[in-house]
Protein backbone atom coordinates (compact mmCIF):
# COMPACT_ATOMS: atom_id res chain seq x y z
CA UNK A 1 0.00 0.00 0.00
CA UNK A 2 1.88 3.02 -1.20
CA UNK A 3 0.32 6.40 -0.75
CA UNK A 4 1.38 9.82 -1.96
CA UNK A 5 2.60 12.29 0.66
CA UNK A 6 -0.71 14.17 0.78
CA UNK A 7 -2.67 10.97 1.21
CA UNK A 8 -0.23 9.71 3.86
CA UNK A 9 -0.59 12.96 5.78
CA UNK A 10 -4.38 12.59 5.68
CA UNK A 11 -4.12 8.99 6.88
CA UNK A 12 -1.91 10.05 9.80
CA UNK A 13 -4.25 12.92 10.74
CA UNK A 14 -7.24 10.59 10.49
CA UNK A 15 -5.48 8.00 12.66
CA UNK A 16 -4.53 10.55 15.33
CA UNK A 17 -8.11 11.86 15.36
CA UNK A 18 -9.57 8.34 15.54
CA UNK A 19 -7.29 7.45 18.46
CA UNK A 20 -8.20 10.71 20.24
CA UNK A 21 -11.92 10.16 19.71
CA UNK A 22 -11.70 6.61 21.06
CA UNK A 23 -9.36 7.73 23.89
CA UNK A 24 -6.71 5.20 22.82
CA UNK A 25 -2.95 5.48 23.25
CA UNK A 26 -0.40 3.97 20.86
CA UNK A 27 3.18 2.75 21.27
CA UNK A 28 5.82 1.46 18.86
CA UNK A 29 8.80 -0.90 18.95
CA UNK A 30 10.72 -0.35 15.73
CA UNK A 31 13.75 -2.06 14.31
CA UNK A 32 14.38 -1.60 10.57
CA UNK A 33 12.41 1.67 10.40
CA UNK A 34 14.64 3.26 13.04
CA UNK A 35 11.96 5.54 14.50
CA UNK A 36 10.28 6.61 11.26
CA UNK A 37 6.88 5.42 12.44
CA UNK A 38 7.12 7.43 15.67
CA UNK A 39 8.34 10.43 13.69
CA UNK A 40 5.41 10.14 11.29
CA UNK A 41 2.84 10.13 14.09
CA UNK A 42 4.51 12.85 16.16
CA UNK A 43 4.62 15.13 13.11
CA UNK A 44 0.84 15.47 13.47
CA UNK A 45 -0.54 18.14 15.80
CA UNK A 46 -2.35 16.50 18.70
CA UNK A 47 -0.14 13.42 18.77
CA UNK A 48 0.77 14.12 22.40
CA UNK A 49 -2.76 13.07 23.35
CA UNK A 50 -2.38 9.59 21.82
CA UNK A 51 1.32 8.71 21.65
CA UNK A 52 2.76 6.90 24.67
CA UNK A 53 6.10 5.31 23.83
CA UNK A 54 8.47 4.74 20.96
CA UNK A 55 11.38 2.32 21.20
CA UNK A 56 14.02 1.68 18.59
CA UNK A 57 15.21 -1.83 19.36
CA UNK A 58 17.51 -2.15 16.40
CA UNK A 59 19.98 -4.71 17.72
CA UNK A 60 19.20 -8.21 18.94
CA UNK A 61 20.66 -7.17 22.29
CA UNK A 62 18.11 -4.33 22.56
CA UNK A 63 15.25 -6.66 21.61
CA UNK A 64 16.36 -9.05 24.36
CA UNK A 65 17.25 -6.55 27.10
CA UNK A 66 14.57 -3.87 26.56
CA UNK A 67 11.65 -5.79 25.06
CA UNK A 68 12.50 -9.03 26.86
CA UNK A 69 12.33 -11.09 23.67
CA UNK A 70 13.54 -14.55 24.65
CA UNK A 71 16.99 -14.98 23.09
CA UNK A 72 16.00 -18.55 22.11
CA UNK A 73 13.40 -17.05 19.72
CA UNK A 74 16.10 -15.00 18.00
CA UNK A 75 18.53 -17.94 17.95
CA UNK A 76 15.95 -20.34 16.49
CA UNK A 77 13.96 -18.09 14.13
CA UNK A 78 16.04 -14.93 13.76
CA UNK A 79 15.18 -11.32 14.56
CA UNK A 80 13.32 -11.05 11.26
CA UNK A 81 10.60 -13.60 11.91
CA UNK A 82 6.93 -13.68 12.85
CA UNK A 83 7.92 -15.19 16.19
CA UNK A 84 10.23 -12.29 17.07
CA UNK A 85 7.70 -9.72 15.83
CA UNK A 86 5.00 -11.29 18.00
CA UNK A 87 7.23 -11.35 21.08
CA UNK A 88 8.17 -7.71 20.44
CA UNK A 89 4.56 -6.50 20.25
CA UNK A 90 3.32 -8.62 23.16
CA UNK A 91 6.15 -7.49 25.41
CA UNK A 92 5.78 -3.87 24.33
CA UNK A 93 2.15 -4.06 25.43
CA UNK A 94 3.35 -5.10 28.89
CA UNK A 95 5.72 -2.14 29.34
CA UNK A 96 3.74 0.61 27.65
CA UNK A 97 0.62 2.40 28.81
CA UNK A 98 -0.87 2.03 25.34
CA UNK A 99 -4.04 0.35 24.13
CA UNK A 100 -2.56 -0.19 20.66
CA UNK A 101 0.99 -1.49 20.23
CA UNK A 102 2.97 -1.92 17.03
CA UNK A 103 6.19 -3.82 16.35
CA UNK A 104 8.32 -3.78 13.21
CA UNK A 105 11.26 -6.01 12.32
CA UNK A 106 12.72 -6.55 8.88
CA UNK A 107 15.51 -6.20 6.34
CA UNK A 108 15.65 -2.75 4.76
CA UNK A 109 18.79 -3.49 2.75
CA UNK A 110 20.42 -2.92 0.45
CA UNK A 111 22.47 -5.76 1.97
CA UNK A 112 21.64 -8.44 4.51
CA UNK A 113 19.07 -10.41 2.55
CA UNK A 114 19.15 -14.13 1.81
CA UNK A 115 17.04 -16.44 -0.37
CA UNK A 116 14.75 -17.25 2.53
CA UNK A 117 14.81 -13.72 3.99
CA UNK A 118 15.20 -11.26 1.12
CA UNK A 119 15.77 -7.54 1.36
CA UNK A 120 12.32 -6.00 1.76
CA UNK A 121 11.00 -8.72 4.09
CA UNK A 122 9.30 -6.99 7.02
CA UNK A 123 7.05 -8.29 9.76
CA UNK A 124 4.59 -5.88 11.35
CA UNK A 125 2.72 -6.73 14.51
CA UNK A 126 -0.28 -4.83 15.82
CA UNK A 127 -1.89 -5.62 19.16
CA UNK A 128 -5.06 -3.96 20.41
CA UNK A 129 -6.29 -5.44 23.66
CA UNK A 130 -6.81 -9.14 22.80
CA UNK A 131 -6.60 -8.69 19.02
CA UNK A 132 -3.22 -9.54 17.50
CA UNK A 133 -2.17 -9.29 13.86
CA UNK A 134 1.26 -10.28 12.54
CA UNK A 135 1.73 -9.59 8.84
CA UNK A 136 4.49 -10.73 6.53
CA UNK A 137 5.31 -8.07 3.96
CA UNK A 138 7.72 -8.24 1.05
CA UNK A 139 8.40 -4.79 -0.31
CA UNK A 140 9.90 -4.80 -3.79
CA UNK A 141 11.50 -1.36 -3.59
CA UNK A 142 15.24 -1.41 -4.08
CA UNK A 143 16.28 1.52 -1.91
CA UNK A 144 16.52 1.25 1.87
CA UNK A 145 14.62 4.48 2.49
CA UNK A 146 11.78 3.39 0.20
CA UNK A 147 11.43 0.07 2.04
CA UNK A 148 11.34 1.93 5.35
CA UNK A 149 8.69 4.37 4.07
CA UNK A 150 6.58 1.55 2.63
CA UNK A 151 6.78 -0.22 6.00
CA UNK A 152 5.59 2.89 7.86
CA UNK A 153 2.69 3.31 5.43
CA UNK A 154 1.70 -0.35 5.79
CA UNK A 155 1.88 -0.14 9.60
CA UNK A 156 -0.35 2.96 9.61
CA UNK A 157 -2.81 1.18 7.33
CA UNK A 158 -2.90 -1.88 9.63
CA UNK A 159 -3.45 0.21 12.76
CA UNK A 160 -6.18 2.19 11.03
CA UNK A 161 -7.95 -1.02 9.98
CA UNK A 162 -7.77 -2.47 13.50
CA UNK A 163 -9.20 0.52 15.31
Amino acid sequence: MLYGFKKLNLIMKDLVNKLKKKKLKISFAESCTGGMLAEAITSISGASKIFDLGLITYSNKAKISILKVNKKIIQKYGAVSPECCEAMVKNLSKISEADVNVSITGIAGPKGGTKTKPVGLVYIGVKKLNKLIITKNIFKQKKRNNIQKATVKRALYLVNSLI
